[in-house]
């Protein structure tokens, strides 16, 4: 197979923040550069060369089914070559070495994989290249009269972006040879495919609705203001100006507020103590900071003339897990919802008619409940009726993880649940943590059973917890309230030793009351030994990442205890993580660590003696809280 190196440097109007399909669809390009194998790169520069036998010989090459044309980022290259010179490069013969990249944990942007990989200097992409990139590839400053610099206005400049273009080549083929490739499987090249055609096909947007979202949090925006300037007597021209309203607040009502974050103001909106033309303010304040309706600005920008939104994921996005990412608007992190479904419903069709300040006080909270309702079925109807469909894959992290680490209750209990017979996992979590019955666990408390799974799955602490609980609404002060008196007092005892510690070495509290951060640890701790088997996966997981770090050219798979017993391969457990780091040279040597079940190399208990602790724990009577706190402010 022959490989075919290629980069493109393009010009637009559209900004590259608006997705690479709104910029593809207006940008031209103006050097292509590219090298066959391991010859010198050569150069294109159109529309100079639009004609010449190079392009002409280049595009041949670029039709052979036996070339394999290796882009870095591939996914805006071959969409500009199609909508710029009508070329369709079929991803079946790409090798993106971006995806090789976060395949294996490393960063995407060519430079920075350069300098983890140590290129030498003369292969290295070329660091003055954002400068002429910046000169080069978007129209120049309002301020300057030249709105656009080219060969002819910067000669010297442009010779620079040649060697620049051509360097970029030296540096991906370079790359590409030191990275590692044993994550390249077939199944996740397949996979890669398949995120490639459906970021191409992207998704229906409602743009009507988009528009109409626009203005009607426009004309919220003005009356917010106002409202603020009543308030205050015009003291305050608006509640974004956050140092002069927490000031005006101090001289107002004499409350001296910490910060004006969402939590704090909620907080303070919750205290009954709080005067009510504060608490007008403080809502004022947070309807006009809402930022999740910047998203349909977002959706205007980047929706192509046929009403779809591409280019909205990125495969391997989140570098440690491999997950996707979210691009341009975020789909996979809209906010969500706090209207039910039929004010929503009505809701909509009052944006799209002008009248969403009639049918609530609230446009921001609305338009913010409303975002989802812009990604609709095809309005195309050439092959009939269209719908959408939804699904969603109950509690995959937390089934993935069980099985896993061959954590049986956890997967038994998935089974009841799966043939009904059984409780809802994240109500499960949240009765075992607060004493009460699974089936009293009500949707809101069903969220903080939630956040324990996603926040502590993963060998997250309090740090985790309280991303999570931000996320989620939770109130940590009185989920604290509920959940210290529960628990078993020698989890909260640990909980109160670590929280000293946490003192003493003057790590974060995350902004947490005493009884809070505690809490939190408190939870971890009871998660933790509630699921042994996890747990002792994380440090196995941990010992073989380290020990494969420290030794080129072997390769080390994890067992865990039982697991080769099961039908799903001698070599699953640890096997991914570890091979990201593995020398990928032909003579790589395997071999396979299996560790015992007595924890691992640093002393700390295995699973059978955190499944014995946690038995211990559950047996024992709860125990009183202690009524006196040693705080950061309390001795």
């Amino acid at each position: 197979m022959i490989d075919l190196y290629l980069d493109l440097e393009t010009y637009c109007t559209v900004p590259i923040a608006h997705g690479t399909h709104a910029y593809a669809a207006k940008a031209e390009v103006m050097l292509l550069a590219y090298a066959v194998g391991e010859d010198d790169p050569q150069v294109l520069q159109f529309p100079d060369e639009i004609h010449s036998d190079r392009w002409a010989q280049l595009r041949a090459t670029l039709g052979e089914p036996s070339v394999r044309v290796v882009i870095h980022n591939s996914h805006f290259d071959r969409t500009v070559l199609r909508h710029a010179m009508g070329i369709d490069i079929p991803t079946s013969r790409i090798h993106d070495t971006m995806v090789q990249a976060l395949s294996h944990g490393l960063p995407p942007s060519l430079g920075q994989l350069g300098e983890v990989l140590g290129l030498p200097a003369d292969k290295a992409k070329d660091k003055d290249g954002k400068k002429l990139i910046h000169l080069f590839c978007k129209p120049l400053p309002d301020s300057r009269i030249l709105r656009r610099a080219t060969q002819a206005t910067h000669p010297a400049e442009w010779e620079r972006f040649r060697a620049y273009a051509a360097n970029d080549i030296v540096a991906m083929r370079e790359c590409m040879r030191r990275m590692p490739s044993v994550n390249n499987t077939p199944t996740e090249r397949a996979l890669w495919e398949l995120d490639q055609t459906i970021n191409d096909r992207g998704v229906s947007i409602d743009v009507f609705l988009a528009r109409s979202a626009i203005e009607a949090v426009a004309k919220a925006q003005i009356d917010l203001k106002r409202q603020a300037q009543d308030i205050t007597g015009g003291a305050v021209r608006s509640t974004t100006q956050g140092a002069a309203l927490r000031l005006q607040i101090l001289e107002q009502f004499g409350v001296d507020m910490p910060d004006l974050q969402m939590g704090t103001v909620e907080k303070y909106l919750a205290d009954p103590a709080v005067p009510d033309a504060l608490k007008e303010l403080l809502e004022v304040r947070l309807q006009a900071s809402s930022t999740s309706t910047k998203k349909y600005q977002t959706l205007i920008n980047g929706v192509n003339g046929d009403g779809r939104l591409r280019g909205t994921l990125q495969f391997n996005g989140a570098a440690r897990t491999g997950r996707w990412a979210g691009r341009l608007f975020q789909p996979q992190n809209l906010p969500r919802p706090t209207l039910k479904q039929p004010m929503i419903d009505a809701g909509i069709e009052a944006i799209k008619a002008g009248i969403a300040d009639m049918v609530t006080d609230n446009v921001m909270e609305l338009a913010s409940s409303a975002i989802r309702g812009t990604i609709i079925a095809s309005p195309y109807k050439l092959m009939g009726r269209k719908k959408l469909v939804v699904s969603d894959l109950a509690n995959i992290e937390g089934r993935v993880q069980a099985w896993l680490a061959n954590e049986e209750w956890k997967l038994q209990a998935f089974r009841n649940f799966d043939a009904g017979i059984g409780p809802d996992l994240y109500k499960l979590a949240y009765s075992k943590s607060f004493g009460v019955r699974p089936e009293d666990v009500t949707d809101d408390q069903r969220q903080v059973g939630k956040v324990q799974e996603l926040a502590l799955a993963y060998a997250g602490g309090v740090g985790a917890f309280v991303t999570f609980a931000g996320a989620y609404g939770i109130d940590l002060d009185a989920m604290a309230a509920k959940v210290l008196p529960l628990a078993p007092e020698l989890v909260v005892e640990e909980a109160d030793r670590f929280f000293e510690w946490t003192l003493r070495e003057k790590r974060s509290l995350f902004n947490l009351s005493d009884d809070a951060f505690v809490a939190c640890d408190t939870l971890k701790r009871v998660w933790r030994y509630a699921h042994p088997n996890i747990t002792d996966y994380w440090k196995r997981l941990q010992t073989l990442v380290k020990q494969a770090l420290g030794t080129r050219g072997i390769e080390y798979v994890g067992v865990l205890p039982g697991a080769a017993d099961q039908e799903r391969g001698d070599h699953v457990h640890g096997h991914r993580p570890v091979h990201a780091q593995v020398d990928p040279h032909p003579d790589a040597r395997r071999q396979a660590v299996r560790e015992s079940g007595t924890g691992d190399r640093s002393g700390r208990p295995g699973a059978q003696h955190a499944a014995d602790r946690g038995r211990r724990l559950q047996d024992r009577p709860d125990g009183a809280r202690r009524d006196h706190r040693r705080g950061a402010g309390q001795h």
